[in-house]
């Protein structure tokens, strides 16, 4: 493509940056990114695509703003409570960068629509705050070859792997989701707002990574961090032959919605 001086100037930092250059940033601006998730983590995920340039960012969320979410849902302003996510997200987008594309789909990734969803996409960005929303992503991203970006936040902790065709998926580390009352939601345990941030910028650098070619990416790796600490570790992690989706004899060949487990936190008295 033919940037003009206006774009080689916004840009200007990748197209000098070694590994990426005018043809990664070529390629940033032809991909199209999928964020399922226009939460914690997809709202730094968007911002930073977008400043980016990516030519297509699709956003999915069937949530409203709430006043909740603007402790780390960064890409929402208190006048946006009661506004669709997609929809709020989308307007500032294009503030950042109106050359961005952005596709809204104001529901929620089910059994019977994610593949429609997620079929146009280079790269998918799992920003979404539930396990069965996490199996689903990475059951579909799997079957139909696409790659992928887990995320996930609780507390002061975060975790991130990525998935390309042949590498490790989130089956093979957590075959499926866990029982009633062993995993508190964020709602329900709380999480600091920067930590949301933390993770989601890495996912968006992953998707980056993967349109430019530029870098290793997160395959057969589990990215943990507490910030508590500021602790970061990577763990490595294999394909597992007897992964349900992706090993020798897999048992989930068609897409399900898993039921969501509820944790009942009881609070200490005094």
């Amino acid at each position: 493509m033919n940037f003009t001086d206006e774009q080689l100037e916004r840009y200007s930092r990748h197209i000098i940056l070694k590994n990426v250059g005018i043809e990664g940033q070529e390629k940033i601006c032809a991909g199209k990114v999928l964020i399922i998730g226009t939460g914690g983590l997809g709202a730094p995920a968007a911002l930073y695509l977008a400043a980016a340039g990516v030519g297509v960012l699709g956003l999915v969320d069937g949530d409203v703003v709430d006043r909740t979410n603007l402790q780390r849902q960064v890409i929402h302003f208190t006048p946006d409570i009661g506004k669709p996510k997609v929809i709020s997200a989308q307007e500032k987008i294009a503030r950042i960068n109106p050359e961005v594309k952005v596709k809204t789909y104001h529901t929620l990734a089910l059994a019977h629509n994610i593949n429609e969803l997620i079929k146009d996409y280079d790269f998918i960005i799992d920003a979404t705050d539930n396990f069965p929303a996490k199996f689903l992503i990475n059951d579909a991203c799997v079957l139909a070859g696409k790659p992928f970006s887990h995320g996930g936040i609780l507390r002061f902790d975060g975790q991130t792997l990525t998935h390309l065709p042949g590498t490790a998926c989130y089956r093979c580390v957590f075959s499926a989701p866990p029982p009633k009352d062993l995993a508190p939601t964020c709602a329900q345990a709380g999480v600091l707002g920067a930590v949301a941030g933390m993770l989601g910028t890495i996912q968006a650098a992953e998707a980056l990574k993967y349109l430019t070619g530029a870098g290793e990416l997160l395959t057969d790796r589990l990215l943990i961090f507490d910030a508590l600490t500021m602790n970061y570790r990577t763990v490595k992690i294999k394909r597992n032959e007897n992964c349900p989706l992706c090993g020798k004899q897999p048992a989930i060949t068609q897409l399900r919605d898993e039921e969501q487990p509820v944790c009942e936190l009881k609070l200490k008295k005094g």
